[in-house]
């Protein structure tokens, strides 16, 4: 395999690429200059670096520098230390009654764009597939249940997935998982309502399509 295949390949694992578009990405990058390609380089080397993930909601987001650690909250750092949370959690103005659950990071970000919504968030990590048996394996069920036991404001939990197959299974599985939970603390569980057409992906909704979807969660 050369390496025009070897690119292909590994193109073709970014989520909705086939093998046409992944080799229009290779002679793409044939056709760049080297310092294009370099400064390519670099940033995808760069990503890991100034990333990290939310140890609460499993989001990725930029890391920044504080020098005021807390005892929860921040990791030591040679030059100060390096929050662990991301700004959404850490923010005291967040809706600490409100908890949605997303599939994935560019699900949140559409969210969050669209200013309607001021709660919390928790990134499932997937979707649960319709035939399954590991489903514990492809999604955070237990770092969700976690996640709720330790929400001592929390009043109701949005269920957020894409109006398809799968993303029914999945609104019904984590009502299951929850379900015990959610009973002996009193929690509302909800899903997004009227507002969404059937298989919608929630990273492609516009701000009214989102906002009339909470406006109608139930």
């Amino acid at each position: 395999m050369d390496i025009i295949d070897k690119l292909t390949e590994i193109f073709k694992e970014f989520p909705g690429i086939g093998e046409r578009q992944a080799k229009r990405f290779v002679y793409f990058l044939m056709l760049r200059t080297p310092g294009y390609n370099e400064n390519l380089s670099g940033l995808i080397l760069d990503l890991k670096k100034e990333t990290a993930q939310c140890k609460e909601c499993f989001r990725f987001f930029i890391k920044e520098k504080s020098h005021s650690p807390g005892p929860s909250t921040m990791s030591s750092g040679s030059n100060g230390s390096v929050s662990t949370i991301c700004e959404i959690c850490g923010n005291k103005n967040t809706d600490d009654s409100m908890l949605m659950v997303v599939e994935k990071d560019s699900d949140l970000e559409s969210v969050k764009k669209s200013r309607v919504y001021h709660g919390k968030y928790f990134i499932l990590g997937g979707l649960v597939p319709v035939v399954e048996k590991n489903t514990k394996n492809k999604v955070r069920i237990e770092e969700l249940k976690n996640r709720i036991s330790l929400d001592k404001e929390l009043k109701e939990i949005i269920l957020a997935f894409s109006l398809s197959p799968q993303g029914d299974h999945t609104d019904s599985y984590i009502r299951t998982e929850l379900k015990d939970a959610v009973e002996k603390s009193k929690i509302k569980i909800s899903s997004l309502g009227k507002g969404l057409s059937t298989g919608t992906e929630l990273e492609y909704s516009d701000n009214d399509t989102l906002k009339n979807a909470l406006k109608n969660r139930q």
